[in-house]
Parts: structure tokens; C-alpha cells; sequence
């Protein structure tokens, strides 16, 4: 099976956060049948699959996700989301770079080399279906068993959208940590022609924010963008003109390089509402703190397998969301390494078809150099 074919079944397995859908079974069927010892560790509603032929070391593992976000308006796609379908020398479907394609292609590439020579180490698949969800009960729940029966990799590539024009111009061996936060401010519902009856909230909440989108973070370093906090909404709901609200409310989120942790960006975010929010509450989520590989040997093994297939040398980014490799790091280096980030998440997304090829034999060069 090549990897065009798997990833069209892949992407016909209508499989948004946390539905399975078939995905999972299907490459565990793949994978059982090229010699892979299979186990599935789902957990609550969430379905994982982790597969590994061969003992010992080196051990290179891949890591992905065959969950996909929702559609969206699904009329406004031009293709069926979910078929797969091939048109204008492109793929197109929910998941075809983020990241069903990729996962199709290290499969494929794994295929040609253990038909081609016998594996000296072990390969390893970590796949979820909580990447695109809370990811609580998906990578996070395999490496407390990965560990516990001795199978974190030497080294884990990541297939998530990584390159900007073509696939291996560049590999991401970082990114920014994350954060989001609620602030609700409180005050006492009143008419707007007595004032001094009530207290209006929203000012209060104007000025926190101004101060907050003030609030100095860093501009960044040689490999990490500049951190920044953005706005993402403000909330009163109040659908009368005449009457000062009780209560006003807005969401904000900050991406942070490893010049920062969230722990610290925490505290002087409640210092700031503490100034100025007056009676309030702050709910901070970290879903992720920054990261950077160190692992400079497996760095260089990667985009040496690159440039030998392509020519020239990945750049190396940290730009872009989060990742499960927030946790795989913490186990492993981990590198990334995928479809182009250009219509992942996005109506109509899809991948060109010479881009399959092209990931495929990258994949194919990696295992080269890593056996």
C-alpha cells in the first residue's frame, strides 16, 4: 500500500477529537502486519496505539495524532471533508496535512525499508487521538506506560505540519509554551442615570487589560520569536443601554518562548489584576511551558538525511502552536517533521501530491542515516 492510498483511508475515517472513527484500527492492522507488536492504551474516550518491532537500540520512534479538528462550515468546503478525494494533483480532506498524510507516509517508508534490509535497533509508533483535544488522555497517558515498560525512543520525529513551501525546508526543534486566561471583573448592577448606585466593571476591566497588553515580556532570541499576549475576547453580555452590568469578562492568551516559564508569567499576571481589576477572578490555564532540543548529534542526523535528499539544509524553527512534543521532551529529544503548514485547520485543506512523495522519501533517508 503506498502512502497516497493510506492516507486517502485515513482521512475517510471521519475522525474528529476524540472519535476513533477506524483510524487506529486501520493502522494497527497495517502495523501488525509488517511485524509491529501493538497495544492499544485508550483511556476514558480516547483511543492510542503504540507499535514497535525490533529490542534494543537505536531507537527511533515516531509520534502523531489521527485525530482532526471539526470541519467547520462544512458547505463552504469544495470536496466532501472526509473522502479523500484527488483533484488538481492535490489531496484534499480534514487531516491531510495536519496530520494524516504524514503518518501515511512514515508508515510507507518503514514498509520499503524493512523489505529492504533487516532493522539493527528498534521503530516505534506513539500515536493519539487527543492531540487536538484537552491532550490529557492521549500522548501524556502512553509515556506514563512507555516508561514504565522501557520504550521511550532515542529520539522522536514528530509528523506534525513543520515546513513552510516544501516538505524538509525546514524542521521545528522547539516551541513556545502557552498559556490562556479568564478574567472576570465584578461590580453591582445599576441604572445608567444613577451611577453612583452601582459599579460599573468595565472600566476596570479596560485599564487590566491595557496593563496587561503592556506588560514587558522579552523580543526574543536566535531561535524563538518574541513572546507575546493577545486579546481574544471581551464579554459583558448585557443586551440593555440603560443598565451598568454586574459583571464584564475577558479572555486573553499568551505564546512564550523559553526566555520566559509559566509559572513566573502567572504570578505577575495576577500582580497586574491585583492593581487594577478590583474585586475579580483570574483563571489561568498552561497547557504547555516552551521547549528547545539540546540533542545537537540527532539535530544534525536529521538534517544531514535531509540535505542528502534534497540538496539543502532545513532551517530550524520553533514558530508556530503547540505540539505533543511538550511531553514527549521531558522523555526524549524530539524533532518535527511534516506536511507544510498551509492549510492545516483550515476549509478546503489538502496537500499536493508530489509533497507526499517527497515526505515519504525524506522518511526513507532518515532511517537510512539512523540505522
Amino acid at each position: 500500500m503506498d502512502a497516497l492510498l493510506l492516507a486517502q483511508k485515513l482521512i475517510r475515517c471521519p475522525s474528529v477529537t476524540p472519535a476513533e472513527a477506524g483510524a487506529l484500527q486501520l493502522l494497527e492492522e497495517k502495523l501488525t502486519g509488517l511485524g509491529f507488536q501493538c497495544t492499544r492504551l485508550d483511556c476514558g474516550d480516547v483511543s492510542n496505539l503504540y507499535a514497535r518491532r525490533g529490542e534494543g537500540g537505536p531507537h527511533l520512534g515516531f509520534a502523531g495524532h489521527t485525530d482532526v479538528v471539526p470541519v467547520g462550515n462544512e458547505g463552504a468546503w469544495s470536496v466532501p471533508p472526509f473522502e479523500g478525494l484527488i483533484k488538481d494533483y492535490n489531496l484534499w480532506g480534514r487531516g491531510a496535512a495536519d496530520m494524516k498524510a504524514a503518518i501515511a507516509c512514515f508508515v510507507t517508508a518503514v514498509e520499503g525499508y524493512l523489505e529492504s534490509q533487516p532493522l539493527k535497533g528498534s521503530l516505534s509508533f506513539i500515536i493519539t487521538g487527543d492531540e487536538e483535544g484537552p491532550a490529557i488522555h492521549g500522548t501524556q497517558h502512553m509515556l506514563k506506560w512507555m516508561v514504565k515498560h522501557n520504550h521511550i525512543p532515542d529520539l522522536c520525529l514528530i509528523g506534525e505540519p513543520a515546513c513552510a513551501e516544501v516538505p524538509g525546508d525546514q524542521i521545528k526543534v522547539g516551541r513556545r509554551g502557552s498559556l490562556t486566561g479568564t478574567l472576570t471583573c465584578y461590580g453591582k448592577q445599576g441604572h445608567i442615570a444613577y451611577p453612583h448606585l452601582a459599579d460599573n466593571p468595565i472600566p476596570r476591566l479596560v485599564k487590566t487589560l491595557e496593563a496587561l497588553e503592556q506588560m514587558p515580556l522579552d523580543n526574543g532570541d536566535d531561535l524563538f520569536q518574541a513572546s507575546n499576549l493577545e486579546i481574544t475576547s471581551i464579554d459583558v453580555d448585557n443586551p440593555a443601554n440603560n443598565i451598568i452590568p454586574q459583571e464584564a469578562s475577558a479572555r486573553f492568551g499568551v505564546r512564550f518562548n523559553t526566555l520566559q516559564n509559566g509559572a513566573d508569567l502567572e504570578a505577575r499576571l495576577h500582580e497586574i489584576c491585583q492593581q487594577f481589576a478590583g474585586e475579580h477572578k483570574l483563571e489561568i490555564r498552561i497547557s504547555g511551558e516552551a521547549f528547545l532540543n539540546t540533542d545537537s548529534e540527532g539535530m544534525e542526523r536529521i538534517s544531514r538525511a535531509i540535505e542528502t535528499s534534497t540538496g539543502n539544509k532545513p532551517i530550524l524553527s520553533t514558530r508556530g502552536g503547540t505540539s505533543d512534543g511538550r511531553f514527549l521532551i521531558k522523555h526524549c529529544p524530539v524533532i518535527e517533521l511534516g506536511m507544510t503548514e498551509k492549510t492545516m485547520h483550515q476549509i478546503d485543506e489538502h496537500v499536493p501530491l508530489a509533497h507526499i512523495e517527497q515526505l515519504t522519501t525524506l522518511y526513507k533517508a532518515i532511517l537510512n542515516d539512523f540505522f
